[in-house]
């Protein structure tokens, strides 16, 4: 299914967008040396409910996972990129984490994630990070009304490769709206000129990841958590975007300070 949004619906949107920015950057903000990973998956249950919102990962069984997930938001540690599942675990000094939230607040879903190192950092953690969100100011550069899910695909892949990351097209974005995962799926890398046509109310979430040495994915015994199949370290961002007339704008954008 791929939905559009009405003017309403835009204004719910933007609503949870905000929503989703915030907790995502309290939590940043909270995380640190020590933290266990069920802490954080706590803090965000505490938000999203005094929020009066609704967790689109507790219920959430796809195909592919061993579900339900049960579980309010998604922690990815080091090589773990993808649908990590909170457990007991303590971060060490070095850490490199991806937040992954997505709720819903009056019948319409967005979805982020971010990346960033616990405590001091390696230059190639901050560069695997640094090449996602470039990546992601590409792709929403080229959302643009009249274009096509291939354009954003190509701007994004544009970005990972030039910087030497292999890119992984099995997991990409997504359309959202009243539901978390809609069509059109939005690869990673592709070839532009292609695919759907992006039409204003079209909401999507955008999400660059790169493994550092391999696009080949391991699943934990979970059933969940995805993790490079060599090892290697990982990043992670998203944000949910809508197609305007004007170009894309940015929901989950964190609060100004």
């Amino acid at each position: 299914m791929i939905e559009i949004l009405t003017p309403a619906q835009l204004d719910r949107a933007r609503a949870t967008g905000a929503l989703v920015g915030s907790i995502l950057q309290s939590l940043r903000e909270r995380v640190s040396v020590g933290t266990n990973l069920l802490d954080i998956d706590r803090w965000a249950q505490a938000m999203i409910v005094d929020a009066g919102a609704e967790s689109c990962y507790v219920d959430y069984a796809p195909s592919f996972g061993r579900g339900p997930f049960g579980h309010y938001i998604c922690t990815a540690v080091n090589d773990a990129v993808l649908h990590g599942l909170p457990h007991d675990y303590a971060l060490r000094d070095g850490d490199l984490l991806t937040l992954d939230l997505a709720v819903s607040l009056q019948g319409i879903a967005a979805d982020a994630a971010i990346s960033f190192v616990v405590g001091e950092a390696q230059a190639s953690d901050l560069a695997l990070i640094d090449s996602t969100e470039r990546a992601l100011a590409a792709g929403i550069a080229a959302a643009r009304p009249g274009g096509r899910i291939g354009d954003i695909s190509r701007a994004i892949g544009t970005v990972l490769k030039a910087d030497g990351y292999p890119v992984n097209l099995e997991f990409g974005g997504h359309g959202i709206g009243s539901t978390m995962h809609q069509d059109p799926h939005v690869a990673n890398d592709g070839r532009p000129g292609r695919g759907y046509i992006l039409r204003p109310g079209l909401l999507l979430a955008l999400e660059p990841w790169v493994m550092a040495d391999t696009d080949r994915l391991v699943t934990d015994a979970d059933g969940w958590t995805l993790r490079s199949a060599t090892g290697a370290r990982t990043a992670h961002t998203e944000h949910t975007v809508a197609i305007t007339e004007s170009g894309a704008e940015i929901l989950t954008l964190p609060p100004v300070a």
